[in-house]
């Protein structure tokens, strides 16, 4: 009995660090029953290279991932939502098809030392990884 994979959009601002991070730990790890994308309120149209650089050096990043606006993936049917900054929650568009929406923030790493990319990397992949899996896995 094979199931359809169900997807997940993490949306945050720019799209350039926690929620590429997100994407790539949720379809690392999940991928047999998840299929993550990310988008940005506001995208920076750049994936921070400091996050591309510890996200392959875990082996979680692939060439596909990029820094895209939301408008982007709106006619996907996603079965979750998840912002994972204050102001990305804020100012989430409404989907044209009613979906879950669930929101755990992450600090921004950007700008700051290594050792808070790999925290947050660390946070993702400990709090927000079990809740997609109870959410569409379980």
């Amino acid at each position: 009995m094979s199931k359809s994979k169900k997807n997940v959009l993490i949306l945050c601002t720019g799209n350039s660090c926690r929620s590429i991070m997100a994407e790539a730990v949720i379809n690392a790890k999940l991928g047999e029953c998840v299929s993550a994308q990310s988008s940005g309120v506001s995208a920076s149209g750049v994936v921070n290279p400091v996050a591309q650089e510890l996200l392959e050096s875990h082996g979680l990043w692939k060439d596909t991932y990029h820094s895209k606006v939301i408008e982007s993936v709106l006619n996907t049917p996603f079965d979750l939502i998840v912002t994972v900054c204050d102001n990305a929650k804020e100012s989430c568009p409404i989907f044209p098809k009613a979906v879950k929406t669930i929101h755990m923030g992450f600090e921004d790493p950007s700008g700051k030392d290594k050792a808070d990319y790999i925290r947050a990397l660390e946070l993702i992949e400990s709090n927000l990884l079990p809740l997609v899996r109870k959410e569409l896995c379980d």
